[in-house]
């Protein structure tokens, strides 16, 4: 990868848990500084950042959303079915990353075309390992759309 190439990735956090993510961006520092990753805490402004209204005008496209499905304002499900029915923004990677292991919640996230799906682990440690895995596939092992 040359410099002329390389562009820092931005993830668009969607977690309304301030522990979670608090969690989720000291591990994206740890393990690799120069991804941006840009938080909000509920549905409607998950879609408020990606439509650049409401305070969000000119905010980078993501390059990977990483969606709760359990969110307030508007739930994360709902955010999934929005992004992928949308033109604009159908190519943009949604990872859901939940609380959820229900298998009527994995279904409908793949059904409405969840490019992957991650139950949140309790413990401390593996949930660092899990977002630490997230980042290594999806920025160094996988090609995203610019």
């Amino acid at each position: 990868m040359t410099d002329e190439t390389f562009r820092p990735a931005t993830i668009l956090l969607v977690e309304d848990n301030p522990g979670d993510a608090r969690l989720v961006e000291e591990a994206f520092h740890e393990h690799r500084l120069y991804n941006a990753c840009r938080h909000v805490t509920d549905g409607e402004q998950a879609l408020d950042y990606l439509y650049g209204r409401n305070g969000y005008e000119g905010a980078p496209r993501p390059d990977v959303v990483l969606l709760d499905l359990n969110l307030p304002r508007k739930d994360g499900r709902e955010v999934l079915d929005i992004i992928k029915a949308d033109e604009a923004l159908h190519r943009i990677p949604v990872v859901a990353l939940t609380t959820s292991a229900a298998q009527a919640d994995v279904e409908h996230c793949y059904a409405s075309g969840a490019n992957a799906y991650i139950t949140k682990p309790v413990d401390f440690e593996k949930f660092i390992d899990v977002v630490k895995l997230f980042e290594q596939f999806w920025f160094s092992v996988v090609t995203l759309p610019r």
